[in-house]
């Protein structure tokens, strides 16, 4: 069963680690196994919210978004989306900033040293508003309740998340941007940090409204089955399942496919905070995404992930601290490897608290933490 499920993801893995290898070196190598690693740290709560909304998809539809949504996912989130933040940030053509990766690589570092500010700021936005509003909102399961409950409090204050990440800009454009690392010295980027920042936070608005708009489209579509599965079996009338599993399931597709490109903004973005580098971010990114379709397939068919009920706050604390070392490379230079590794603590700690949590329940006999039998410790 393991073999079948991540076969594939074996397999991409060792190819991509012998490139690295025969591209850059071990360094090289070593970088791409970081990548990896975030990538999939990343998106475990990716790949939980796919695999619950993919059960309910045929198997037809579910082939549809395992292979087309691959190509989508690393050929084009995780290979062109690079391309193109590198390309607008540094001001040359897509194919330009490819040619200068493989043949220029100075100048293309040159470039994209300069740029850094821009990509900091726009991406330390944008991973920052996840982390916010996911912890500005009330949940049922809390993880580190001492910070989770009053944030959860305050978050029913209207735009918190939005003021916050304004404030937490124009801080970063006052400090770190007035001292911006750039090609040849030290160089003002508090306008081109603010206008990046504003429009990282405009494109995390405009994919959440859109993930929003499908949800609500997949919802009203599943009520609209319900009903009329409903109908049909008091009537007595023979149910066409076909269109409607097919008209729900393509809402389904479509949903799934805004909500993974939004979830690999922030694998992507948080790849530019340990390597410029084109074909390393391509490839250790890939592998992640890999794996990260190899676990929806495996929690479709086996569900155990679910048990973990701390991961998905693992993930988005490793985001929230993505976000802060984002902006202070601005000025600073942060290592790769404790910016790799802030993520893969996190996500070890969130694994460790669920498993604490589920022998505590095994042990008391309670529901979770959100129950009133038993308050089950997380771990802090």
């Amino acid at each position: 069963m393991l073999l079948k499920t991540f076969g594939w993801s074996f397999a991409i893995t060792a190819l991509g680690l012998v490139a690295a290898v025969f591209y850059g070196g071990w360094e090289a190598l070593g970088v791409v196994a970081i990548l990896s690693v975030l990538e999939i740290s990343l998106s475990f709560d990716n790949a939980v919210v796919n695999a619950g909304i993919l059960k309910k998809m045929n198997a037809f539809w579910q082939k549809i978004f395992l292979t087309i949504g691959v190509l989508i996912a690393v050929f084009g989130m995780r290979l062109v989306f690079p391309v193109v933040i590198v390309a607008i940030t540094a001001k040359l053509g897509p194919i330009e900033a490819v040619d200068l990766s493989f043949n220029q690589p100075d100048r293309y570092q040159e470039l994209v040293t300069d740029a850094h500010p821009a990509i900091a700021s726009f991406g330390g936005m944008f991973l920052l508003m996840i982390f916010l509003d996911f912890i500005f909102e009330e949940r049922d399961i809390q993880w580190l309740r001492w910070i989770e409950r009053p944030l959860a409090k305050l978050g029913k204050v209207d735009m918190l998340s939005v003021c916050i990440a304004l404030i937490v800009l124009l801080i970063s454009a006052m400090t770190f941007a007035t001292q911006a690392h750039q090609h040849g010295g030290h160089a003002d980027k508090a306008e081109t940090v603010l206008l990046a920042g504003v429009a990282g936070l405009i494109t995390y608005l405009i994919v959440g409204g859109l993930s929003s708009y499908f949800e609500n489209k997949l919802e009203e579509e599943e009520e609209r089955e319900h009903e009329a599965e409903e109908e049909a079996r008091k009537t007595g009338k023979k149910l066409s399942a076909v269109v409607l599993s097919g008209k729900a399931a393509f809402f389904m597709f479509l949903y799934l496919e805004v909500l993974d490109a939004s979830f690999s903004f922030d694998g992507v973005i948080g790849a530019f905070a340990i390597t410029n580098n084109i074909v390393l971010m391509a490839l250790g990114l890939g592998i992640g995404a890999m794996y990260v379709r190899s676990l929806t397939v495996y929690l479709v068919r086996q569900g155990t992930l679910d048990d973990y009920v701390y991961l998905e706050h693992g993930a988005h604390y490793a985001i929230g601290a993505l976000s802060v070392i984002l902006l202070v490379t601005i000025q600073y230079q942060i290592n790769e490897i404790i910016t790799g590794l802030v993520g893969v603590v996190l996500i070890a700690w969130s694994f460790w608290s669920s498993v604490r949590r589920n022998k505590a329940l095994e042990a008391g006999g309670g529901d979770d933490n959100s129950g009133s039998k038993a308050e089950v410790p997380s771990g802090v």
